[in-house]
This record gives structure tokens, C-alpha cells and sequence, in this order.
């Protein structure tokens, strides 16, 4: 039941290295596959959304948060006549560059890799399926479709995009990705924002009445007392939550079609050539950007949560200072490397949070959690 201007497996632009078609599943399932068993994958499980790991288990981890991006992305794909295995292929993908430490890691390797390059954790989630992950006898990576590899670049320097042919010539000319990966960027951001509300509360950094501040919280917890009276606590904050994720989805798919029927793209070329497609009515993202200056004011600027990625970007520091002074610290594949920086990066990068302050601990003695 696909849309004409959905990604079709069929009329895909392939693979880097050619494959022969597997008998049962289409093109995306099979990256969507190969992802799944991936190392890089199971590594999500211990790499930091907005708390550490090791400061809660219930907080949203990479892994959790990549798979609310795949539900919300799945739901939103069926009904807009989407590729849905395509869709759920990028949402997995789409952080496996992360960094131990979330954004601070990211934003202290960049730091690190300034003169050499710099680092891109959209970059580096590509670089991991064409060049990191060793399962395969013929390639190196897991030789993704163009399309899987193109959603999951959602941003790109222009410097890096020119070394990039085919995949960074949107980021040159100003056109478009695909639908599946336009439907993956908001995605990511209705299911961070809502999950980060939940986390926010229920490490009490947030209270529940600052959150009146945010009117499609307000509204949407005023509605669920209006239904439900008696509902208080985190039930009320489930229901709230809940309720925002609803109104968010539905909008999305209201305002994508509009947008759809507007220009009216026959194929996924005419998608490319077109302003970006999948989005939110300007209400709904007025809504969210309130909503996201909200979490960044009260929530990722909390002092305990500066205090966090101070200390998480000094192990991230050193860590890469050590390395470099001492590559024979580093496994052999990265301290045979030609390009020494990069590999200290990669090897960084890949690292969980748990597995990266041991090391810290190993190489430096200090513990700084």
C-alpha cells in the first residue's frame, strides 16, 4: 500500500557494494536487520539520553529513545502510505555515532578533533555502517541501501559534505531527503521531548507545576482531568504525556498531508525537488518550540545536570589526551591506524558510558563519578 512518493525497495539506489537480492525480505528490512544485530546497536543500551547511566535504571538510555523514534516513526509511516521498514531502519540507526556522555561527550570530541577535522555524531552514525562494524568476509560496515545511509545523515557540514558524492549533494544544492527520513527527524524530536519531560520529572529536577509553563502540556493535562478527576501522580503524568504525543502525531500527519496534497510530488524525485514535506502546522510548532526552550532553560541547563556534563566531558578529555600520548593504550586495529586522531575518536565515540570511565579510571586513577 505504498504512496507513489514513498521510497520503494524496488527502485532503490543500492548499495556501495553489490549484493544479491535476499529471497524473503525487501532491501529495508534487510538493513533494518543488519542494524539490529549490530554491535554498535547493542552498545545504545548504555549510552546516555539526558541522565547517565548509571544515575537511574529507568531513565531513557540511546537504545530506548531509538526505539520510541522507530514506534512513533512506524505509526506515522503507515498512515501517510510510507515505507515503514525503511522508516524503522533509520530510527535505529540514527544515533549509533553517539558518544558516550550524550551531547557533552559529542560536544567535547568536536572540541578534541577541532584541527583535525572535527566530529559529527550524524557523521559518525554513517561512519559506523560503511566503515566500523566488522561482520561481513567482502566489505567493511554493513553495506546499507543509499537510502538508510541518507536518512540517517540528517545533518551535515558542508566541508564534509563534498567528500561525500551522491549522499552529501543534497547539503550542496539545498534539496531533499526522502520521506522516510524527513518523517524520522520529527520523529525524534515529538518522542525526545515527551520522554524528556518524563525522565525531568521523575529524577525530580522538574517539578510538575513548572511544567504549566508549557501550554500543550497544560492543555493536554487539563483535558485528561476534565476526562478523569481523580487522576494524580504519575498516572496524570503518563496521561498528560500521552495526550502530547497524541495531539503531536496527529498533527503531523494532518499537516504532511496538506503539505502533500499542495504540491502534490509523483515520486520520490519530485520529493527531493520539493520544499521539505513532512512537518508540523505552524500552531503545533510554535507549541513545540516553547516546549523545547522550556527543557533546555529548566532541564538540560539544571545545574546538576551542568555539574553531570562538566565531569563527563573532562573523562571524554583525557580520555582522548591519554590516547594520543600513548596509542599503545588503544586496541591494535585503532593504534595501527593511519589517521592516529581519528582512530582515538572512533574508539572514543564507541565507547559506553560504563566502559569509558573504567578505561578513565585505568589510564588516568582518578573516579570522577
Amino acid at each position: 500500500m505504498l504512496a507513489p512518493y514513498a521510497c520503494w525497495p524496488e527502485r532503490s539506489r543500492g548499495r556501495r557494494h553489490a549484493e544479491a537480492p535476499a529471497p524473503t525480505r525487501n532491501d529495508f528490512q534487510r538493513d533494518r536487520d543488519r542494524i539490529v544485530h549490530s554491535t554498535a546497536f547493542r552498545r545504545l543500551v548504555y549510552k546516555t539520553q539526558v541522565f547517565l547511566n548509571h544515575e537511574g535504571d529507568l531513565f531513557r538510555t540511546r537504545l530506548t529513545h531509538s526505539l520510541e523514534v522507530a514506534q512513533l516513526g512506524r505509526s506515522v509511516a503507515r498512515s501517510l502510505g510510507l515505507h515503514e521498514d525503511l522508516v524503522e531502519a533509520v530510527a535505529l540507526a540514527h544515533d549509533l555515532g553517539h558518544t558516550p556522555f550524550g551531547h557533552a561527550g559529542q560536544d567535547e570530541l568536536n572540541a578534541c578533533m577541532r584541527e583535525h577535522g572535527g566530529f559529527e555524531h550524524n557523521l559518525q552514525s554513517l561512519r559506523v555502517v560503511d566503515a566500523l562494524e566488522e561482520r561481513y568476509p567482502a566489505f567493511d560496515g554493513l553495506n546499507l541501501t543509499f537510502e538508510t545511509r541518507e536518512g540517517i545523515l540528517k545533518h551535515c557540514s558542508r566541508a564534509n559534505a563534498q567528500r561525500l558524492g551522491e549522499l552529501g549533494r543534497r547539503f550542496l544544492e539545498g534539496t531533499q531527503p526522502g520521506l522516510e527520513a524527513q518523517l524520522c527527524n520529527l520523529a525524534d524530536e515529538i518522542a525526545y521531548n515527551a520522554h524528556d519531560i518524563d525522565d525531568g520529572v521523575r529524577s525530580g529536577l522538574l517539578a510538575f507545576e513548572q511544567l504549566d509553563a508549557v501550554p500543550l502540556f497544560r492543555d493536554c493535562r487539563d483535558a485528561a482531568l476534565a476526562e478523569h478527576p481523580q487522576l494524580q501522580g504519575r498516572r496524570l503524568l503518563f496521561e498528560t504525556i500521552r495526550r502530547m504525543l497524541t495531539e503531536q502525531v496527529y498533527d503531523l500527519i494532518n499537516a504532511t498531508r496538506a503539505r502533500l496534497a499542495q504540491h502534490g510530488p509523483q515520486s520520490e524525485d519530485e520529493v527531493r525537488r520539493a520544499p521539505p514535506l513532512v512537518c508540523f502546522s505552524e500552531a503545533m510548532k510554535a507549541e513545540s518550540t516553547v516546549l523545547k526552550r522550556f527543557l533546555f532553560a529548566n532541564l538540560y541547563r539544571h545545574p546538576q545536570v551542568v555539574e553531570t556534563t562538566g565531569k563527563a566531558r573532562q573523562v571524554v578529555r583525557e580520555l582522548f589526551d591519554a590516547y594520543v600520548a600513548a596509542p599503545q593504550e588503544l586496541p591494535a586495529g585503532y593504534a595501527q591506524a593511519q589517521d592516529r586522531m581519528r582512530a582515538v575518536a572512533d574508539y572514543i565515540a564507541g565507547m559506553t558510558d560504563r566502559f569509558a570511565l573504567r578505561e578513565h579510571e585505568r589510564l588516568t586513577g582518578q573516579r570522577v563519578f
